[in-house]
């Protein structure tokens, strides 16, 4: 059997197009009840939970997730299970956020009595304002559409997506009231790419001790080879007494002094050796280490104190270890 291609593609533009009527339609009518919403989840103490069966529940538990990815103690309850012992997980100081497009559904409706002996606060989502669920709430928004994007209007799409989205809207509108920042996003995610850039520091990606190339400065040209092929990091830090920085030889600046005519039993590090090279500090994160490295097209940095005591080294491989670059 073959299918017409444009005939395709006239259906999945006819559903885009009514979702977004629907998401305007419930954008057009937001009131007061939304402000109330978001005042009841920020002045809320203890969790918020989400709950919701079947699609609404499905929904809910996206919501409860973005809830909690920006900064709010949430998650999902599932309505069933809690009839069975989960409800023993709410108290006063905890918020309900309830979800049933018809506001009737028999499992929500079944733990509502319960919920409110407990004094937790209820707000609802649901299509009918005049339903048993958003009687029962402290606060009730609406998301009710004209037509699902089902040719049938059964199945539940766009009225899932308007719930999403008011889901969106909420977190949102929390996480900007709460001034939540990157860096609290990152402390939610520590194994994502942001996580990583936003968290991981200079020293936590950096060779020390033993590990951390460095010469005087009045070492000879062997000693300096063998430091750069023992530590492997392509790079080697020349230092006083004190280990404080006076420069740096690379492998680049190896091969040159090889290439050279100047004889190379009686060259030092301090003959050799670049002055004032770019460092970092060991305070800094290590995006800021990605950031130098692009920059300046150099393989490795050398990391100081606050006082140009040198404490670390890394190179580009550890950057791509790290999953910085």
């Amino acid at each position: 059997m073959t299918h017409n291609a444009a005939e395709i593609l006239t259906i999945a533009q006819q559903v885009f197009r009514d979702e977004i009527a629907g998401l305007v339609q419930v954008e057009q009518h937001l009131d007061n009840s939304f402000v109330t919403a978001v005042e009841l989840l920020l002045a809320c103490r203890g969790k918020i939970i989400v709950s919701g069966m079947g699609k609404s529940g499905h929904v809910g538990n996206k919501i409860a997730a973005t809830l909690a990815s920006t900064g709010s103690a949430a998650f999902f309850m599932h309505p069933a299970e809690a009839l069975h012992g989960d409800l023993g997980m709410l108290d006063s100081n905890d918020l309900l956020l309830a979800i049933s497009y018809s506001g009737e559904s028999d499992e929500l409706s079944s733990i509502i009595p319960t919920v409110k002996h407990k004094q937790v606060k209820i707000i609802s989502i649901s299509g009918n304002p005049d339903s048993s669920l958003a009687k029962f709430s402290d606060c009730a928004l609406t998301v009710r559409i004209d037509k699902e994007a089902c040719p049938l209007n059964l199945a539940p799409t766009t009225s899932t997506t308007a719930t999403l989205v008011l889901g969106d809207a909420l977190a949102v509108a929390l996480l900007s009231l709460r001034q939540f920042q990157p860096e609290d996003f990152a402390l939610s995610h520590p194994g994502g790419s942001l996580g990583r850039k936003l968290l991981t520091k200079v020293s936590d990606i950096m060779h020390q001790d033993e590990r951390l190339p460095m010469v005087s400065a009045s070492a000879l040209l062997k000693e300096v080879v063998f430091e750069i092929s023992n530590k492997g990091l392509g790079l080697v830090a020349v230092v006083d007494e004190q280990q404080h920085l006076l420069g740096v030889i690379t492998d680049g600046d190896l091969r040159r002094v090889l290439d050279g005519e100047r004889d190379v039993r009686l060259l030092q590090a301090k003959d050799i050796m670049t002055a004032n090279p770019k460092v970092i500090n060991v305070t800094n994160m290590a995006i800021d280490a990605v950031d130098i490295v692009n920059e300046y097209k150099i393989g490795g940095l050398l990391v100081v104190d606050d006082n140009n005591k040198v404490v670390g080294a890394f190179n580009v491989h550890d950057l791509f270890q790290a999953k910085l670059i």
